[in-house]
Parts: structure tokens; C-alpha cells; sequence
């Protein structure tokens, strides 16, 4: 060591500096972290280096790693407490530091852990200095280079993300799921949509229970960080809540006690306009670097591209749900002696239009004509397709054709029309009175019969090829089923949406249906409610129709049943209806004992019309109350002239048709109408309880 005495040489008075200073010229500080109490010291050099004031600083390291990015906090404090774990003597690692202007400084710290006798560590003495021009040539610059590939794939992650999304809901969702406001690092959002005549619509509202009133819809000109990006085209980053404060007084107040500390507001810009904008709120940081500002801005454009196609879609599609909703019927009506619920529910596949369909037709006599319906595709044409085919089903109906028949004409119709489409279909006409139901099936799935107890079976209905296709193959002969509905009973009619799943048995879809009519409520809108909850819960790219159809009444009803049949001239399919409508009657009547009579004696009646007159011809069966029960067939034309008993004679052809009803019923006779006479019998039958 050399002697200042010797004389020799002359040496400045402060020569040789203290650590103190030769640290700080070097950008170091030093610290020493007593880990008993958790002080640790920062001379004025490191006070330098973090850019803290000495009345800032409060003694403990928390206050430290707050100022620190949440990842870079967790990586030092891992690194310090592998160091105190596996006995380590020191510790090196590369950290950011927020500045006072929002930015980052990377910064290196180096450790020496001091231990006791024992091992055990009591202290922590080292130095901290600036390493910003250190990470500018060298290797830790792979941090950097860390961090931004970070940031690239935050804007990456959420663009993939966002190429799911397609309605704005889903957009919404992307961005404000835990993963998405993770990656943004911050703690809510809120998102406006700029809508006609300048109005911004807020859809995503910031943080939960955090609504802000009048806030719902503002507009461009007002003072508000969202208006005022659109307005200008232009980011807004509020660093602080003074910021906040100082520059929408009007909002601030709103906001502060949420701990919000500051904000990033993005104009969100598509094809050179804005569409809305989008705002960050964060609770731990304040300012933001040049780096996050290109991140946030980048994220701004793709998720403005995500918007715009999302508003798109659902645009398209509302307006494509509502073409459908205009061409099903406006109201169902009131039917006396039954319980209706009807429901629609569209596929969310953008502005494509399904072709499902259902109707309710009020028909003469206490009956009841219901209609569920499927057009092959899902376009406008399939739409288009629907309701002519559902006018012309309602206008065949309507007309007193049989099921079969209006069914066959609808298939011609349809075959006849400018279109290679096909339709399924399902039409049930239902005596109220009587219960009686004949089912028609034109290559649609077969309805349900829930019960009184609320059982619920499926109901094989005979059926034939889908209407266009029937008409196609000469094929137009329907069959008819008939069945019963008793007082409470509920017919389920649908389309295949309910229960086809892709990569699913339809056995499988019919089963988990008759479970939810089974376990279903028994209010007949509260189960059609209750069927499109698990629609819309489990999507689907198919529409879903729905038609629900109870029987009231009491389980014995009082009066008498009728049905009712228009037959034309030349029609022989509607003359087989007739007669199969006569022989369900007699089934359904319990007079199974007199069914060839009655079958006979009608079918009499029904040929002597057609045959003289000019002509057609109303059939009508219907049940008489009184001392005895009573079935009576009534054959309706428009001639005047009454029919004659005669004899035909050994090798006559004809006119034995009254002597024949003259033998088989126990009553007959001839009553006159407006417009033509009824030729009528009767015949007593037992009645039901017997």
C-alpha cells in the first residue's frame, strides 16, 4: 500500500474513491436484504439506478417487485429462493423495471448470500445496476428477444382464437376469458359498437357489476375515451388515474374505487372505417413502453377485422332468421277442444335459411289440421320453397280434401314447381270431438304421444316418399294411419334438428327425446320452452321446429263425434279416403260389430251420388247421444232430385243401392238442402263402457 507520507507522489485529497462512487459511475448501486425482518437497504447509487426517490422507498423488497412486470417478479423471486434452498452462495438474474415514463429498463441483479454457523441464510448483500446497453450486443438480449416473441405470440394466439369466433358474442368471449385478459395482462374489458347516426352500442361492459348508467349508448361527440377514439381514429393511452381524472371528469368518478389504474382505448378500424372501439383496463401497471404500444395496436387491427366480420354475420343471419319467422304463420288460432305450442328455433350457420315449418289449420266440424314440415337445404330457395308449400298444404286442407289427398297434390305441387328441391312431411288432421287422428307421413320422422301420466312412446305411423319425390315416381298413393287421442293426451310432432346429431344413431336421438317429453313439464309451452333450452344449448347446424298438440276435455265427453270428407268426381284416391275415413270412424266408435254394415250401407250412399249427379259429394260419419248411441252417415250432393227405392230385377245391374240400406241400417232417409239433399242412415251401436 502506498504511503501518502513518502512525499513522492501527490495524490487528490479523496484518492482512492469509495465503492460509492466508483458504483455509481458505473450505473451500480449496491443493497443489503436482511432476511429476518425483511428490510433491505438501498444505497443512493441503486435508489439511482430504479429510478426512486429516497422518500419513495419504503425499505421492503415488495414494494420493489411491484414495479416489476408479474412474470419478471416470479422469475426473480424463483431464482432467490433456489439460491436460499440448495445453499447456493449468489444469485444472478436480468429483470425490467418500470420507469417513470411507463417504459421497461431491463436491469441485472447479482446476490452473495451470507449464512450462519448453521447454514442458515441470514443476509443478502449485492449489487444492482442498469443492463440496457449490456442487452444491446449481448446474449441476455435473448430475454428481449423472449419478451417479443411473447408479445408476437399474444397477437397470434388471440387472432387464432378469434378465427373461431363468429358472432359478436364470440368475439367477446375470446377477449374476455381468463386466457384471453391473461395475455393482455389486463383485468377487464369494454367494447362499443358504432351504429347509425354516429350512436356507439356498449356490448361488453368492463368490469362485472361495474355498469356505468347513460353509458349503454353514447355517442361520437361525446367526452368519453371510447367516443373519442373513433372520433379521431386514434389510440388512447391513460397511464395513471390522474390521467383518468384530468381528462374525463365526467367518467373518472364512475370509475374510481374499481382500482383501475390505467387504460388503453382502440379505435377498431375495418376496411378504413371505424366500426367501434375496445378498451383495456388494468389495475397494476401504470404507463405504457413504445413495445406495448405496437403490441396493443396490433391487437386493435385483428381484433377490428374479427368485429366486423361478426357484426356481418349477425346481421346476415337476423335478417335471414326473420325471413324464415315472416313466412311461418303470424299467430296460431284458437282451437276449441285443444291446447297448441308451437316453437321455431334457427341453426346458427350465418345467413343461411332452413326450411322447417309448422302450421295449425282450424277445418270445419271441430277439427283440427297440424302440419310439421322439412324442405331439403338450407338456402333462400329452401325458404322460398317452404312457404308456397305451406300456403298450397293449408289451401288443400282447407278445401275438405282427405289427408292423403292433400298430401298427394302438395307432392305434384311441388314436383310441378321450378325447383329439384324435396320435402318431408307430417300431417295430422284431429276429430276433437271423437279424438280421432289420421296421420299422413311423407318420409318424415314419426311423432310422439306423451300421455296423461306422462309417459311418452313413439308413435309408427305407415308412411310414404317425401313430397316432390312421391310425384316424381308416380308414387302418390299415401297411406293413412289412425289413432286415437284421449282427453290429456299430447301429440309431439317435430323436425329431424331435435334429434339427429352428426356422428349419432337416430335411435339414440329418438330415445334422449322421449326422455325429455317423459321428464318434461307437463304445461305444454313450458315443455316447448323446456325442448329448445337443450336446442340451444347443444347448437347444431340443422333448424328445429316444434308442434306441440294436446286433446282437452273430459276423459268421457258428452257429445258426439263427427268427421267430415269433400268427394270430387274422377277422384278415386278421395273415394278410398272416404271410405277408409268411414271404416277408422267405426273403429274408433266401438262398432267394430256392425263395421261391414255400416262400411256397405256408406259406400251405397256414396257411389249413388257420384254416379247421379253431376257433382261431388260430402261425406260426413258422426256418433248421436241419447237413449241409445247412434252412428248416422250422411251423404251430401247439390241434385234436387230424391232417390227411389226400386227393384232391380234378376239381371239388373244396378238399383239395389237403397234396398241394400234399407236392409243393413235401422234407419234411413232423405232430407233437403239449400243446395241439393242429404241422403242419410243410421245405425245403433253399443256404447263404450258396455
Amino acid at each position: 500500500m502506498v504511503d501518502r507520507a513518502a512525499g513522492a507522489l501527490s495524490l487528490p485529497d479523496d484518492w482512492p474513491v469509495g465503492p460509492g462512487l466508483s458504483l455509481s459511475i458505473n450505473d451500480m448501486g449496491s443493497f443489503d436484504w436482511d432476511l429476518a425482518s425483511g428490510l433491505m437497504h438501498l444505497d443512493e447509487s441503486a435508489l439511482q439506478v430504479l429510478e426512486l426517490l429516497p422518500g419513495e422507498y419504503d425499505g421492503y423488497r415488495v414494494s420493489l417487485t411491484a414495479r416489476m412486470p408479474p412474470g419478471d417478479a416470479a422469475r426473480l423471486d424463483s431464482l432467490v429462493a433456489q439460491a436460499l434452498k440448495n445453499g447456493s452462495g449468489h444469485y444472478s438474474a436480468y429483470f425490467r423495471i418500470r420507469r417513470r415514463d411507463g417504459g421497461l429498463r431491463w436491469t441485472h441483479s447479482k446476490g452473495c448470500v451470507r449464512r450462519d454457523g448453521t447454514g442458515r441464510p441470514q443476509r443478502i448483500i449485492g449489487i444492482v445496476r442498469d443492463a440496457t446497453e449490456e442487452l444491446a450486443d449481448s446474449s441476455p438480449r435473448m430475454g428481449i428477444d423472449a419478451q417479443r416473441k411473447r408479445q408476437t405470440s399474444v397477437v397470434e394466439s388471440t387472432t387464432a382464437a378469434l378465427a373461431h369466433a363468429r358472432t359478436v358474442r364470440d368475439v367477446i368471449d375470446v377477449l374476455t376469458d381468463s386466457h384471453g385478459l391473461e395475455h393482455f395482462d389486463a383485468a377487464s374489458l369494454v367494447l362499443g359498437l358504432l351504429e347509425s347516426g354516429g350512436r356507439i352500442h356498449l356490448v361488453a361492459e368492463g368490469p362485472t357489476h361495474a355498469f356505468i348508467p347513460g353509458t349503454r349508448w353514447t355517442r361520437v361527440e361525446d367526452a368519453y375515451p371510447m367516443s373519442e377514439v373513433v372520433r379521431t381514429l386514434t389510440p388512447r393511452f391513460i397511464e395513471s388515474q390522474q390521467d383518468f381524472a384530468d381528462s374525463y371528469p365526467i367518467l373518472w368518478p364512475h370509475l374510481n374505487g374499481l382500482g383501475i389504474e390505467s387504460a388503453a382505448y382502440l379505435p377498431l378500424i375495418a376496411q378504413g372505417r371505424p366500426i367501434g372501439a375496445l378498451g383495456l383496463l388494468y389495475n397494476d401497471r401504470t404507463g405504457f413502453s413504445s413495445e406495448d404500444r405496437n403490441v396493443l395496436v396490433a391487437l386493435g387491427s385483428s381484433i377490428a377485422q374479427s368485429v366486423q366480420r361478426a357484426v356481418l354475420y349477425d346481421q346476415e343471419h337476423d335478417l335471414a332468421e326473420g325471413l324464415q319467422q315472416a313466412m311461418l304463420p303470424r299467430r296460431i288460432p284458437d282451437v276449441p277442444g285443444a291446447q297448441i305450442a308451437v316453437r321455431y328455433r334457427s341453426a346458427r350457420i350465418g345467413r343461411d335459411i332452413g326450411g322447417d315449418w309448422y302450421d295449425i289449420i282450424a277445418l270445419p266440424g271441430g277439427r283440427v289440421g297440424a302440419v310439421i314440415g322439412d324442405v331439403q337445404g338450407h338456402d333462400t330457395d329452401a325458404a322460398a320453397v317452404m312457404g308456397q308449400l305451406r300456403i298450397v298444404l293449408r289451401a288443400y286442407a282447407a278445401e275438405g280434401h282427405t289427408p292423403a289427398t292433400v298430401m298427394a297434390r302438395a307432392s305434384v305441387f311441388l314436383h310441378e314447381l321450378d325447383t329439384d328441391r324435396f320435402a318431408t312431411c307430417l300431417y295430422a288432421e284431429t276429430d276433437l270431438a271423437t279424438g280421432v287422428v289420421q296421420v299422413v307421413r311423407a318420409g318424415h320422422i314419426d311423432p310422439l304421444l306423451r300421455d296423461t301420466d306422462g309417459s311418452c312412446r313413439r308413435l309408427p305411423v305407415e308412411g310414404g316418399l317425401p313430397l316432390g319425390l312421391s310425384a316424381e315416381f308416380g308414387r302418390l298413393a299415401y297411406p293413412v294411419s289412425t289413432v286415437e287421442l284421449d282427453p290429456g293426451q299430447t301429440l309431439v310432432l317435430y323436425t329431424d334438428g331435435l334429434v339427429e346429431q352428426p356422428g349419432t344413431d337416430l335411435d339414440d336421438g329418438m330415445q334422449m327425446l322421449t326422455a325429455l317429453v317423459r321428464n318434461g313439464p307437463r304445461d305444454l309451452h313450458l315443455l316447448a320452452d323446456h325442448l329448445c333450452e337443450v336446442v340451444d344449448e347443444r347448437g347444431g347446424e340443422d333448424d328445429v321446429a316444434i308442434l306441440l298438440l294436446r286433446r282437452k276435455g273430459p276423459v268421457a265427453p258428452r257429445s258426439g263425434g263427427r268427421l267430415h270428407q269433400h268427394v270430387a268426381q274422377n277422384d278415386p284416391e278421395a273415394l278410398r279416403s272416404a271410405r277408409h275415413m268411414v271404416l277408422s270412424a267405426v273403429r274408433a266408435w266401438g262398432a267394430r260389430g256392425r263395421a261391414d254394415e255400416i262400411e256397405l250401407a256408406a259406400d251405397e250412399l256414396i257411389t249413388n251420388a257420384l254416379m247421379h249427379t253431376d257433382g261431388g259429394a260430402i261425406v260426413t260419419v258422426r256418433v248421436l247421444l241419447g237413449p241409445e248411441r247412434r252412428l248416422r252417415v250422411e251423404v251430401e250432393d247439390r241434385s234436387s232430385a230424391l232417390p227411389r227405392r226400386r227393384e232391380a230385377g234378376m239381371s239388373g245391374v244396378s238399383g239395389r243401392g237403397l234396398l241394400l240400406v234399407d236392409q243393413l241400417a235401422d234407419v234411413w232417409g232423405v232430407e233437403a238442402r239449400g243446395t241439393g239433399k242429404c241422403v242419410w242412415c243410421e245405425f245403433t251401436v253399443p256404447d263404450r263402457s258396455d
